[in-house]
């Protein structure tokens, strides 16, 4: 699957378990080495297409959630991940989708992949995805609700960005926190990250230099 081109470019937003500022981001050890504040990682990461292609394959408009689960100091892997897929996807799309966004096509989610050692799975679920203003919000029925808005700042932007070389976008993100009734529930699992550490950015992939 790596050997087919695809590129794709939106919007993405997450909401970890972790006190801002995150350690295993930001602090003086080398990134993902510092213990995470909770002593483990709970983090959903949300995806919005603006546009893409894998191959022929249109990818436009299209919504992905993944969910992460470090049990400890994220360097040291042992992670249990799951991919929920727009419902709206058809067969191709949600083949190209979790390839993609699993590392299995390559592209930014395969620097992740010698991280996991368990996979839980795809499943498609309606899946939204809104930009209100600053603030990003994602709803799943039953599984998901997620909203950031941006950390305080006197900035006249009012919002801080970093270039902290998370490989979904190394150059540019913007720290966040979440917002209160932020959950998911699913798969023997139920997270509350309200008031934890999010973050923000627009992404390009490819799996192309």
């Amino acid at each position: 699957m790596a050997d087919v081109p695809w590129h794709l470019s939106g919007d993405y937003f997450e909401n970890c378990s972790c006190s801002i500022a995150c350690p295993c981001l930001v602090s003086a050890a080398p990134p993902l080495t510092s213990r995470p504040t909770e002593g483990f990682c709970n983090v959903p990461l949300i995806f919005h297409i603006e546009g893409g292609r894998y191959g022929d394959i249109v990818l436009d408009g299209l919504n992905v959630l993944v969910i992460l689960h470090a049990p400890g100091v994220m360097a040291d892997g042992d992670w249990s991940v799951a991919a929920y897929i727009d419902q709206r996807a058809n067969d191709e799309q949600t083949e190209a989708l979790a390839a993609i966004f699993t590392g299995a096509a390559g592209g930014p989610m395969a620097a992740f992949t010698p991280l996991i050692s368990k996979n839980l799975g795809v499943r498609k679920v309606p899946i939204t995805f809104q930009i209100d203003g600053k603030t990003r919000s994602a709803e799943i029925p039953g599984i998901l609700h997620m909203s950031v808005d941006p950390l305080p700042t006197m900035h006249p932007s009012g919002e801080m960005w970093a270039n902290i070389g998370h490989p979904v976008s190394p150059d540019k993100m913007a720290l966040a926190v979440g917002a209160p009734g932020n959950t998911f529930s699913d798969l023997g699992m139920r997270w509350d990250n309200s008031g934890k550490n999010g973050l923000y950015a627009p992404i390009s992939w490819s799996n192309r230099a």
